[in-house]
């Protein structure tokens, strides 16, 4: 296992007592769902799969597992265009508002199922002109944008897989996707709104596709009038395209297999290089219409449902795309940060559009903390009625901030969880069924397998350890691409026969579920992983350094900071250690992997903490940055070294 901090997660961890109104003695859990699919947890996904999901050929098998390969409903076949759309306009409710988008600066559109299927057909029709085929992979590197959920569905539509790369991801970060997947044909926009700026986009295409040669086309969204250099020959301008497709274009649609690959969506893992997260067709969709219909207990007809994640993640496939439109929701979509133009643009919208259900990250709930109660308190947020946390842990104080000042004190929270590998939603409460507590994600989700283990991978019944899953879900990843024996040695070597990604939990007194946190290499940044062996290689690419370490300490905002040490190569002249040199190694991070792994703050050493076989002590770096005693230090190599660093990293600036 990787060098556990579980331990110090849990003597820190505060959130095992709730507040009086929660009592252990008042919890009442409904477990008649539950037990419904526990009595033949197989067949509760098949009636699942039955009920929300339309066919093209039904299934009869529903599961065939070997250990650690899965297939769902293997003989079925099925189109997610179809599930998404058609069956909505066929059934008569094609003016319902699929999405309500709303543009940073202000601009707005309101898109119906009839007008998406009619956008998508356009779109998917284009792609065939180009040459995508059943089969192929598509990247796409998007703002938030109807254009992004158009192109996904188009993907689906002609049966190529699509893979998303998030806004803010570098060059150097597309680039490695793309040549991975092997994508035929890159969808982008000349920039997205952010901050009240044009983020430039389409430059970044340039320089990655220089080094791609799978891509035969850049489609190109022009959202900010930035007037990018098209390519003759390989770029084509999204609107061009359409204009070849006039409105009322039809695409036939591909009877997919249920286990052909939906999309492929990169993660960081503890190796540095990211990791392409496989997911299928039919057991993904099945679960992710599953998870947003119940776990947000949804009435399609009636209610307005935000997630406020990017598309770029997978939470915005789930939760923006796939799930709201395979239940015929009405969903909002916005371009720009929660800050911009004023810190009350949230709280606006919700108002505006008289949003029911919304589900964000415990990040942006602290970071709304700190803008303080008088921004959501200028709005009438009576339409919601349901709040929603994804991905993280949330910490009690924010939670019942959330439900008071967000929720009037009035607003149940399912506080969730689940991963890029999981697919879809695991961990949760569901309305009606469980009594919450502040923090505590509560329980697995019907047909949903989960355990608490020690190190030697033995149940507890009590007490903290590490989370594993014990079966198969249908939204589970099929592997990584174009590497099967890293998929089962990640996930599957820790413990035998289970699931472990590296998360932390501990199950109190009355067998809730509290999530802790990463117990291994990887770093939780706002609710995403990052690697710390990604970001050490992107330090060490800088010319003037000759070594670096980097750890994730507690953040009160963003959950996890990503913390370097960093060694400076001798003789660099004006490279020597400054705050101004520790702003050029991160910007040298921002340029190598994007802006979201840039270190908050850059610690110089002369040297690292190091035993006397060469191994860098991460645990006491770990324990400088979060301002702990240290431990045994009796085993490195020059126990002064640590002192050194301790001193340096208290006079050492941060980031904002």
């Amino acid at each position: 296992m990787a060098e556990p901090t579980l331990d110090a997660l849990l003597q820190e961890d505060r959130t095992f007592a709730p507040p009086p109104a929660f009592a252990a003695n008042a919890l009442v859990h409904d477990r008649s769902l539950h037990d419904d699919a526990d009595a033949d947890w197989q067949a509760f996904w098949a009636r699942q799969a039955r009920e929300l999901i339309t066919w093209e050929r039904p299934f009869t098998k529903v599961l065939e597992w070997d250990l650690p390969f899965a297939k769902w409903f293997e003989d079925g076949q099925l189109n997610v265009s179809v599930n998404c759309l058609d069956r909505h306009v066929e059934a008569g409710r094609g003016s319902r508002v699929a999405f309500h988008f709303e543009g940073e600066p202000g601009d707005t559109r309101t898109i119906t199922y009839a007008e998406l299927l009619d956008e998508v057909q356009r779109f998917a029709a284009a792609l065939k002109q180009l040459g995508v085929r059943r089969g192929d992979r598509v990247a796409i590197y998007l703002p938030m944008i109807p254009e992004a959920a158009v192109a996904m569905l188009a993907c689906t539509r002609v049966g190529a897989a699509h893979s998303v790369v998030f806004g803010g991801f570098s060059s150097d970060s597309l680039r490695d996707r793309i040549i991975d997947a092997s994508a035929k044909v890159v969808i982008t926009a000349d920039a997205g709104w952010r901050r009240g700026a044009a983020s430039l986009l389409k430059p970044n295409v340039d320089a990655a596709v220089a080094e791609c040669p799978t891509i035969s086309h850049v489609v190109v969204v022009n959202r900010c009038n930035t007037a990018p250099v098209m390519q003759a020959g390989r770029d084509v301008w999204y609107h061009d395209l359409l204009a070849q497709h006039p409105k009322g274009t039809t695409c036939a649609p591909e009877a997919m297999n249920a286990e052909d690959l939906l999309f492929v969506l990169y993660t960081s893992g503890t190796t540095g290089k990211p990791k392409g997260i496989m997911h299928t067709t039919g057991g993904y969709l099945t679960q992710v219409a599953f998870t947003h219909r119940y776990v947000f207990d949804l009435h399609p007809a009636t209610d307005v449902f935000w997630c406020s994640a990017d598309i770029g993640w997978v939470t915005g496939h789930s939760y923006v795309v796939y799930g709201p439109l395979a239940n015929g929701a009405t969903s909002v979509m916005y371009e720009g940060t929660p800050d911009t133009p004023a810190h009350d643009r949230w709280w606006a919208m919700i108002e505006k559009y008289r949003v029911s259900i919304f589900y964000t990250a415990p990040t942006a709930i602290r970071a709304c903390m700190k803008w303080g109660i008088q921004e959501p308190a200028k709005h009438d947020l009576s339409s919601l009625r349901l709040l929603g946390s994804v991905g993280e842990p949330i910490n009690p104080e924010a939670w019942m901030w959330y439900q008071e000042h967000i929720g009037g004190g009035r607003c149940p929270i399912v506080d969730t969880w689940w991963q890029t590998e999981t697919g879809a939603i695991m961990i949760t409460p569901l309305p009606g069924l469980t009594t919450t507590k502040p923090g505590s994600a509560t329980f697995p989700l019907p047909g949903i397998g989960a355990e608490v283990v020690d190190e030697s991978g033995t149940a507890l019944s009590v007490g903290g350890g590490y989370l594993t899953l014990t079966h198969p879900w249908p939204a589970m990843l099929r592997g990584i691409w174009g590497d099967p024996e890293r998929y089962q040695a990640t996930y599957w070597s820790t413990f035998p026969d289970r699931y472990f990604a590296g998360d932390g939990a501990k199950l109190d007194e009355d067998g809730y579920l509290w999530l802790l946190g990463r117990v291994d290499d990887v770093m939780l940044v706002s609710g995403h992983n990052i690697s710390t062996t990604e970001v050490e290689s992107a330090l060490v690419d800088h010319p003037s350094v000759a070594e670096a370490a980097v750890v994730g300490a507690k953040d009160a905002t963003t959950g996890q900071a990503v913390i370097a040490f960093v060694t400076l190569k001798a003789g660099m002249g004006a490279a020597a250690p400054s705050d101004d040199h520790g702003q050029a190694l991160r910007a040298h991070v921002a340029k190598k992997i994007g802006a979201i792994a840039r270190p908050k703050t850059i610690i110089f050493t002369d040297d690292l903490p190091k035993t006397r076989s060469g191994k860098i002590m991460r645990r006491l770096l770990r324990d400088v940055a979060e301002g702990r005693s240290l431990g045994d230090t009796t085993t490195l190599a020059d126990p002064n070294v640590v002192a050194e660093i301790k001193r340096r990293a208290e006079v050492s600036p941060q980031e904002d």
